[in-house]
């Protein structure tokens, strides 16, 4: 067995378990597995980094992507941590999402530090981070710790296409306020009944946010997932909440959906979680115009999922990576394996291209 053929690495990091907060020994495995390759590397408590330096001047690209996965969870036919091939396809939890990416993104590094033509510059880096799965992801504090990154490629499944734009993630509680009473004295009408004044905003929801509509994500969605209410079967509550996930596009940004929310509705708004803001690849694009030559049946797309591109917003950037999206988190999840192949083949071209 060689860690060389993209497969055989995809195994290997399938085969080690890596839940959000246990990703040690995955991440120690990928820095043996990068320096067994001669490359720089380092490993700390923001994940593995890696740095091909051409010794030349030019700009710099980031490969990203992350270690950790979610829990296996029920329904699966298989052991999630036993990678099994069935014809063109790998299972395991994290095989795509995004193991697939990672595998790929090192090997097209080690071809590029082994082969690159003598006319790019500049640098090219792996950046693999923990946690991303959760609200802790680490890939704020890794980008921070490096040089400056010009572009960046995220490593996510898409079936390589390319996501040019992301929705982002918006949390909001939804507060109503009401009175306690028996409810045996509701036809006095002299109290609030808080699960009604709840429903009354709810309603008005999918007409918020709608003017305004992103060439490529299309509009902000505002999406009630949960309610809590109850004191008992006989007692109007004093509070009712619903939890609303936002989905934002650059066409709204989060302050101006808190303060849209709070002028339309009569509840409290509690914002809970806003890091997670909405990106785009910018215009003129050099990073784009780049993987469009080196793969011109890539379709380009917007992406209704989060990723760490939040924390390279601010760079050229694109997400486009191995695997089928809608397999994630799935039980039996699994990864095509010769888009694995292609991936590897596609990153080290783009960096050969973008790079010149």
């Amino acid at each position: 067995m060689t860690l060389r053929n993209e497969v055989e690495l995809l195994k290997a990091l399938v085969a080690v378990p890596s839940v959000s907060g246990t990703e040690e020994a995955i991440a120690r495995m990928v820095e043996e597995t990068a320096r067994g390759f001669g490359l720089d590397v380092v490993r700390d408590d923001t994940g593995v980094k890696v740095l091909v330096e051409t010794g030349r001047p030019g700009r710099s690209l980031a490969l990203i992507s992350h270690l950790d996965v979610v829990p296996p969870g029920e329904g699966w036919t298989r052991d999630p941590f036993i990678p099994t091939i069935e014809g063109d396809l790998l299972f395991g939890r994290g095989s795509g999402d995004a193991k697939a990416s990672v595998a790929a993104m090192l090997l097209a590094t080690l071809d590029f530090a082994e082969q690159r033509g003598t006319e790019v510059g500049g640098t090219l880096m792996v950046v693999l981070g923990l946690g991303e799965e959760t609200r802790n992801t680490t890939m704020g504090r890794a980008v921070a710790s490096l040089p400056p990154i010009t572009a960046a490629v995220v490593g996510e499944p898409t079936n390589l296409d390319i996501a040019i734009a992301q929705r982002g993630l918006m949390m909001v509680d939804l507060v109503a306020r009401g009175d306690q009473r028996h409810a045996g004295y509701a036809a006095e009408g002299d109290f609030t009944n808080a699960i009604t004044r709840l429903a009354a905003d709810l309603v008005k929801l999918p007409s918020l946010c709608q003017d305004r509509k992103h060439p490529i994500l299309g509009r902000t969605t505002i999406t009630a997932t949960m309610v809590e209410a109850g004191v008992s079967r006989n007692v109007t509550p004093p509070s009712a909440k619903a939890v609303l996930d936002i989905r934002s596009t650059p066409s709204w940004d989060h302050p101006e959906i808190g303060a849209a929310l709070r002028a339309a509705l009569d509840c409290d708004v509690v914002v809970t979680s806003e890091r997670l803001v909405p990106c785009e690849t910018p215009a003129g694009s050099r990073l784009l115009a780049a993987a469009q030559r080196v793969n011109p049946a890539a379709k380009a797309f917007g992406s209704p999922t989060c990723s760490d591109w939040v924390f390279v917003r601010q760079a050229d950037a694109i997400k486009c990576g191995p695997g089928t999206s809608r397999r994630s988190h799935t039980a039996d999840e699994c990864v095509d394996l010769p888009e694995v192949t292609q991936a590897r083949r596609f990153y080290r071209a783009l960096a050969e291209e973008y790079l010149k």
